[in-house]
């Protein structure tokens, strides 16, 4: 809850003092994220992870306000071509943990009420920066409940702690007009 203090009163001074945007941005030479090594990471991931647990709670979405007390599945967030160019750190309720933490190819059955998080951090290369991402919500749903996807249930919150919209049929996320992201 400290935290959740430290943090309001950190962004309320930035945006007192016009700096909001530089606030929410970290420095990131990057040319291709998948060329970071874990020290420049882990440099990434110090500047803005304790910003992004509160910029995905703004709007009070249930999943943003708890996923930071479920198990984290990494020891620090990675590349994942699946969701572009980001760094991705996935994290896994009570009802995941157990299944999703056996990193097996085959053989794994996530059970319903399954749910993981995964907390993003996109990189302007022209700008030089790395900023707080969309979070990924993935929800498994009763058998039957979701047939096209595998029961998966796929919602997404923006910076902004406002909902994307998602295709449910092919998991594409409407990022803005005209853009579109899987």
């Amino acid at each position: 809850m400290k935290r959740h203090y430290l943090a309001a009163a950190t962004l309320a001074l930035g945006m007192m003092t016009g700096q909001q945007a530089a606030a929410q941005a970290c420095a990131a030479n990057v040319e291709d994220p998948f060329d970071l090594d874990e020290a420049a990471i882990a440099e990434i991931y110090d500047c803005i992870g304790d910003r992004m647990a509160d910029a995905y709670a703004k709007e009070g979405n249930e999943v943003a306000a708890a996923y930071r007390d479920w198990t984290v599945t990494g020891t620090r967030p990675a590349v994942q071509g699946a969701h572009g160019s980001r760094l991705l750190l996935t994290f896994a309720n009570d009802v995941a943990a157990e299944q999703y933490l056996k990193f097996a190819e085959q053989g794994v059955s996530m059970p319903a009420g399954s749910v993981l998080a995964k907390e993003s951090i996109t990189f302007s290369t022209k700008k030089k920066e790395a900023r707080v991402g969309p979070l990924f919500i993935m929800t498994k749903g009763e058998a039957g409940s979701a047939p096209e996807t595998g029961d998966w249930v796929y919602a997404g919150i923006q910076p902004n702690g406002k909902p994307m919209k998602f295709n449910r049929a092919s998991a594409t996320i409407a990022m803005s007009p005209g853009k579109r992201r899987t």
